[in-house]
């Protein structure tokens, strides 16, 4: 499989395919690759009659291979790019007898986020016999600081391992959130900065003392103070701060310490690679399995479901969301 710096620099080689398969879990690189072609294989006064963007729900598989029949004009190349593609999964096995023998001067895109085709189906075959196939999967949580750091080091500039957690834990791990949050620090900050919490919280508007980060950590350190000096914070700023991210993170956190305790090979190596989080975060684990051994870890992921079916309105007694988390961080920290 093809990476997206591969593809695209066979295509600025001048060695573009007659078909561009982009599927899978994670749209951000196939906006990227489609956006660049749509950019750039072109020129602006071939795109006028050369250049076709057709949507899967306005289209049929025949309008499709109809387009991708014509020849150019006054160009070497034309450019057909379906976007959500994904619409026409019932029928996308009809494009197979056009993938056998694609017209060499188009360059066909299908953006097919969510889905992949069947490999064993003979359309995959023929697009890898004759194009390229290229599948983005989604990203681990524990992979998306790494992510984040490769992608700066290629702009020159680097972040700190508390900034790029707090990102995830803001964002998510959708990247194409996370690129344009980057994208926006790079236009503020020099070439080689280090960006760290505090430009997070200046630029991004994420609290780097009061987030989801801090909170987790205050709880596994048992520190009852900070705990609930984080959880007021989050009452008065419920926008920011909606509780079923909260609760998510806090049972997460409390599932992935269960699983630690079960651990035989209790390396920091092997505790990252176990509970799939970064090893500069490992120490954490180590500190918070002192403070909850194991029957008390149980009790707690029970409360976290118990708070999750409260906030959804059931058996919540007209307790509020932020009466909700303290009335659980009480139960975690006693």
């Amino acid at each position: 499989m093809q990476t997206v710096n591969t593809i695209l620099k066979d295509i600025k080689e001048g060695n573009a395919k007659p078909i561009y398969f982009l599927m899978g879990e994670e749209p951000h690189y196939i906006d990227k690759i489609s956006g660049w072609i749509e950019d750039n294989v072109l020129d602006e006064s071939e795109k006028g009659f050369n250049q076709m963007v057709m949507y899967g729900r306005d289209t049929t598989i025949e309008d499709i291979i109809g387009a991708a029949k014509r020849y150019p004009m006054m160009s070497e190349k034309q450019v057909i790019i379906v976007k959500e593609a994904q619409d026409l999964s019932r029928t996308i096995e009809k494009l197979e007898p056009y993938a056998i023998q694609p017209q060499p001067t188009t360059v066909l895109v299908v953006c097919y986020k969510y889905k992949k085709l069947d490999k064993r189906k003979k359309l995959h075959k023929a697009i890898h016999k004759n194009g390229v196939i290229f599948e983005s999967k989604k990203l681990y949580e524990n992979e998306i600081p790494a992510w984040i750091a490769r992608v700066l080091k290629s702009k020159n500039y680097h972040i700190e391992h508390k900034a790029s957690q707090m990102l995830v834990e803001f964002l998510g791990t959708e990247l194409s959130k996370i690129s344009n949050e980057l994208s926006k620090l790079m236009l503020i900050l020099p070439e080689n900065s280090t960006i760290t919490d505090k430009h997070i919280e200046e630029n991004i508007g994420i609290s780097k003392d009061f987030n989801n980060f801090e909170l987790r950590k205050a709880i596994g350190d048992k520190n009852v103070v900070k705990a609930n000096r984080i959880i007021n914070y989050f009452a008065d700023n419920p926008k920011n701060n909606p509780i079923v991210v909260t609760l998510a993170l806090i049972h997460s956190f409390f599932t992935q310490l269960l699983l630690f305790h079960g651990l035989k090979d209790k390396s920091k190596k092997g505790v990252a690679q176990s509970l799939r989080v970064s090893i500069y975060f490992v120490d954490d684990y180590f500190r918070a399995a002192k403070n909850y051994p194991m029957r008390k870890v149980a009790q707690i992921i029970s409360y976290t479901r118990e708070a999750d079916v409260k906030s959804k309105g059931v058996g919540a007694n007209n307790a509020s969301h932020p009466e909700i988390l303290k009335e659980l961080l009480f139960k975690i920290l006693h």
